[in-house]
């Protein structure tokens, strides 16, 4: 049914505004119900319906073939002559020049041109266009957040993973590095491999894909080094203990010069470095040995120089790692060790202990080999040191660390100083994690932990030095991957004053360190000073109980000795006394004759004896009595003196007293006063002196009593 409503209205009225307004409700239609209808309707059964109004979506995966690039060269030789001109022959050139240059539109251009080539001329004398006009601004504080983005990842071409175990940066060159590559676990499964590269590369940083130089040694490489003189010479050290010398400039791939076994090292050469001299051709090397070697690259039948890491009691040490920097001093060598420990070695002191000293073996050592040790670029005198859980700061004139960072989940594999920022350093963890920290805003947390991937970390590099750079780090893994990434200006960019910042903090921890030091020997000096006190005051109260124990025992023999012979006397009266009364003789046998004659023996020894044992008593009486009178008088003595002492202390107050309230003229009377009660003092001085002496005697001479 169609419902429709018809009105009229006029042309003009076509378009204008609506006014609508509520009015009451009307029944256009009314449709009663029919019973007609009803059997048409038809009841619909229940049923459940599912809507789903998300797009149909479909995952696919397309691996497109890897681009290979590398870098081509063509010679380019002059062209754009006619054909009939050829450029090797001068005088056909020469034709065709002298037949250009007489050409009228050829003049007409080097005349209009002329003058604005002679302008831009001037303009070139006169301004430097690349004159930098801030020059003597300082860089302003940065305020932004640390942080590090990935800039590219350059993976091992072998099929073999092997670990990244050392990078080293070109001195000149900011876009390459060389990495070495071999397997330091010991008994690896993949040594079994019949075919175990070898290899290690050099990458530019601008080509990821492929290596720019493939060095293949003999062994494994497990260090290298860019001679810093000659960049275009490296010196290497391989697992099997040989040096090797390579030179891109004639040899290319192949090493040039190798060492010889027998007088190589024994265990893998885990750091080289490139030392001081006038040809720059000398080196020295560390493995776990216990040997250091030095040697020249010209000749590497056998090494120049031997030194054995040991301590003065004969131990030796297995070097792991070493610190080699010529503004350090060009005889002093830093080693890290396999045992924790950290030696100095310094050949100007070779007398003693062949110049190797032994840092803190106690406390301040790291639980495990320490992987990398380094000396602040800044401050020489401050090093690093990475092991076990922790990074260490030490100080060369300490043998104990001033600083030490928190205690990491997981160990700590690898670590390098910031070459730009005097506080920043770099640490490597085995669960995949860089942290870097930043001394110069806090020191008890890290600036910023970077995920690298979830296999453990094995080697950090930095680019650049001093003056520029800081910005670029390289950071190997175990299977083999470097991933390269870019700083914020925050972390690579020399904070105002940050230089002096950190050598001030480094000093005040060197010299709370050296303050600790001293005053835990003193206590132990105290400690050992009331030792032997107490020991003395042991041995001195043993010397008399075992005197007095004496005396008790001569009086008691003497009184036991005296009661025997008064009971002896008393048998004797009353035995005349008995005779005496009976009026009978005593009758004499053979058996009374020997008692009386053992009697008489007893009663002669006691009379003998008494008298020594009388004047043993005696004396000891003596003794004491000389002792308590020896104490009267000193105690006497020391009285009368004090007293003296007050007396002429209240005479030298009553001078000074006399002295200030007198005239002129009485002034040489009170100095002839007051120096009269000075030497008076003097004499009294000197007579504590003698009383102290004669106490000391006194001790001396009881002592020897005793004895």
């Amino acid at each position: 049914m169609e419902l429709a409503y018809l009105y009229t209205k006029q042309r003009e009225s076509f378009g204008r505004y609506c006014d609508f307004r509520n009015v009451d409700a009307k029944v256009l239609e009314s449709i009663p119900c029919t019973d007609a209808l009803e059997n048409d309707y038809v009841r619909r059964r229940p049923m459940v319906t599912r809507l789903d109004t998300t797009p149909h979506m479909s995952e696919h995966e397309v691996n497109t073939e890897r681009l290979v690039t590398k870098h081509s060269s063509m010679r380019h030789v002059e062209g754009g002559w006619p054909k009939d001109v050829d450029p090797a022959e001068q005088s056909d050139v020469q034709r065709f020049r002298k037949k250009a240059e007489k050409d009228d539109d050829y003049k007409q251009a080097v005349k209009c041109l002329g003058p604005v080539v002679d302008r831009a001329l001037k303009q070139n004398n006169t301004i430097n266009i690349y004159q930098d006009y801030f020059a003597h601004m300082g860089e302003a504080a940065t305020t932004e957040q640390p942080s590090a983005k990935g800039l590219a990842v350059f993976r091992d071409p072998e099929p073999v993973k092997r670990t990244v175990s050392q990078i080293d940066w070109h001195p000149e060159s900011p876009q390459k590095m060389a990495a070495c590559y071999c397997i330091l676990n010991f008994q690896d499964p993949k040594f079994a491999s019949a075919r175990l590269p070898a290899n290690s590369y050099i990458w530019d940083v601008l080509n990821p894909n492929t290596p720019e130089t493939t060095l293949k040694p003999a062994s494994p490489l497990v260090c290298m080094r860019y001679n810093p003189k000659s960049v275009d010479q490296l010196v290497a050290g391989s697992y099997n203990g040989l040096i090797s010398f390579f030179d891109l400039r004639k040899s290319g791939a192949a090493p040039a010069e190798t060492s010889i076994i027998e007088h190589s090292h024994h265990d893998p050469v885990y750091d080289v470095f490139w030392i001081s001299s006038k040809t720059g051709n000398q080196c020295c090397s560390v493995s776990t040995d216990g040997w250091m070697l030095w040697w020249d690259i010209r000749h590497l039948a056998q090494p120049t120089h031997k030194l054995l890491l040991t301590d003065k009691d004969g131990l030796a040490f297995g070097g792991s790692s070493m610190e080699y920097n010529t503004e350090a001093g060009p005889t002093k060598y830093l080693v890290g060790t396999e045992q924790g420990a950290v030696l100095s070695v310094n050949l100007r002191n070779a007398k003693q202990n062949n110049g190797i000293t032994l840092y803190d073996t106690g406390a301040g050592k790291h639980h495990g080999p320490v992987c990398a040790i380094q000396r602040n670029p800044t401050h020489n005198k401050f090093f690093l040191t990475i092991g076990d859980w922790t990074a260490r700061l030490w100080c060369e004139d300490l043998k104990t660390p001033i600083m030490s960072t928190i205690y990491h989940d997981s160990y700590v594999t690898a670590g390098c100083w910031s070459p730009t920022r005097a506080g920043v350093f770099f640490v490597t963890r085995m669960d995949g994690v860089v942290d870097i920290w930043d001394f110069f805003y806090r020191q008890n947390e890290v600036a910023y932990s970077h995920k690298v991937g979830d296999v453990a970390l094995s080697s950090v590099s930095v680019q650049g030095n001093a003056g520029s750079g800081g910005k670029l780090v390289a950071v190997g893994d175990c299977n083999g991957m470097i991933s390269l990434m870019e700083l914020s200006d925050g972390l690579a960019v020399s904070q105002p004053n940050e230089k002096a910042a950190i050598n001030g903090m480094f000093e005040r921890e060197t010299k709370r360190e050296k303050n600790l030091e001293a005053k835990e020997k003193e206590l132990r000096r105290k400690k050992a000073t009331m030792e032997e006190g107490a020991a003395d005051e042991r041995g001195g109260s043993l010397k008399d109980d075992k005197m007095e124990e004496l005396l008790r025992t001569v009086d008691a023999n003497f009184l036991g000795m005296i009661k025997e012979a008064e009971d002896s006397e008393n048998k004797n009266m009353e035995h005349k006394g008995g005779n005496a009364l009976g009026g009978k003789a005593p009758r004499y046998d053979g058996k009374n004759e020997g008692a009386q004659d053992e009697s008489q023996d007893m009663a002669e020894g006691r009379e003998q004896l008494t008298p020594y044992v009388t004047k043993c008593y005696g004396h000891l009486e003596t003794l004491r009595k000389r002792k308590r009178q020896q104490e009267e008088q000193v105690e006497t003595l020391v009285e009368e003196t004090f007293g003296q002492i007050e007396s002429i202390m209240h005479e030298i107050m009553r001078g000074l007293q006399e002295r200030h309230a007198s005239s002129h003229v009485r002034f040489e009377a009170s100095d002839n006063k007051l120096t009269s009660s000075l030497r008076a003092h003097n004499r009294m001085e000197k007579k504590l002196k003698m009383i102290a002496a004669i106490l000391l005697r006194e001790d001396d001479g009881e002592q020897e009593v005793e004895n």
